[in-house]
């Protein structure tokens, strides 16, 4: 069976009976992993493999591993990496070495990722952060200008690609200016369309050509005053794919997130319908995955293109001393707080 249009989560960590088969008869385009799924890299390696087994094909893994408060895999068994503002606090200071830092950190994060065997990491976040706005952005930023948020995303984009695990740019057109946390509540962004071109959407445009990208549970007044970006076809077709020019495979933002309303496969069905490509179910409860399963179709057509060309875009992770660079890495880290010099 050709995959279908939705991204899984699971429940613990290893895949039950029935989880087993609901993957093999639903044909998931890909899992995505959180806490509840990981104890150490022997068991994420397996749980992996019993997912893919199940497919019966290569399926892509996903994470949300961003290093500060979103980081899935951590110690004992996995480095702490430290949150978006670091590497925006080091390149304010020395934009060359808060780019080098932004790069080696992602590339290290590439190489915990690919030795599990886990392919696309929910990374970079381009949103610009404003005063006033929700702190579920917050430290995740590289910057409060489009520019500087722009400049350390793609190296870090970068640094993912390096280490053969492929990136997936959030939350679009924008989640920096957002007044509430959209995992509990839709937020409503009410600035007008000139600055939110010129901020919020002006830091997606150099990252238009990023494989994958997620959309933002946000109402922007100024364009559709009654939808979410996620289920919103003006702002997708106006905004995402036009303005920004994203041209990558387009995922929702988790469909069970409390910002969206109404029973799940309904949500499913209207992101599909504004123009989302997949959709990112991530709860783990079996009863919602079969509801999305049921809502989302066999990838075809535009959505087909777009996932294939995406996942054709990962390339084998290019040689590295990683040891060198972990201690680059923490050398640099370790001097913003003043040894770091513009």
């Amino acid at each position: 069976m050709a995959e279908r249009a939705f991204i899984t989560g699971l429940r613990g960590t290893a895949i039950a009976p029935e989880e087993r088969a609901f993957v093999r008869e639903a044909s998931p385009f890909g899992l995505i992993l959180f806490k509840r799924n990981i104890v150490d890299p022997l068991q994420l390696s397996a749980l992996i493999g019993e997912f893919r087994a199940a497919c019966g094909r290569d399926a892509p893994v996903f994470i949300d591993q961003e290093g500060g408060r979103v980081q899935r895999m951590g110690p004992p068994h996995w480095p702490a990496y430290p949150p978006g503002a670091v590497y925006g606090e080091l390149y304010r200071r020395n934009p060359a070495q808060g780019l080098l830092a932004a790069w080696l950190g992602a590339r290290l994060i590439a190489a915990d990722l690919e030795a599990v065997g886990i392919t696309v990491d929910c990374l970079p976040v381009a949103d610009v952060p404003v005063e006033g706005a929700d702190q579920v952005i917050g430290d995740r930023a590289y910057g409060d200008t489009a520019s500087q948020v722009a400049a350390v995303a793609s190296a870090v984009s970068a640094g993912l690609a390096a280490g053969g695990v492929l990136p997936v740019v959030k939350h679009l057109p924008g989640h920096g200016r957002a007044t509430a946390d959209s995992h509990r509540h839709l937020p409503v962004v009410t600035a007008d369309r000139a600055t939110l071109e010129a901020s919020d959407f002006a830091a997606f445009v150099p990252l238009a050509a990023t494989p994958f990208g997620m959309t933002a549970h946000v109402v922007f007044t100024a364009l559709d005053p009654g939808l979410p970006a996620t289920t919103s076809s003006i702002i997708i077709d106006q905004v995402i794919r036009g303005l920004i020019g994203f041209s990558g495979a387009l995922m929702s933002d988790d469909v069970s997130m409390g910002a969206l309303s109404g029973p799940i496969a309904e949500r499913a069905r209207r992101s599909l319908a504004a123009g989302c490509d997949l959709i990112l179910h991530c709860n783990g409860d079996l009863a919602e995955m079969q509801e999305v399963a049921a809502s989302c179709p066999e990838l075809r057509g535009a959505a087909l293109h777009r996932t294939t060309r995406a996942l054709a875009s990962r390339r084998a992770p290019e040689a590295i001393d990683l040891e060198a660079a972990r201690a680059e890495f923490t050398q640099l880290v370790s001097a913003r707080s003043g040894a770091v010099t513009g």
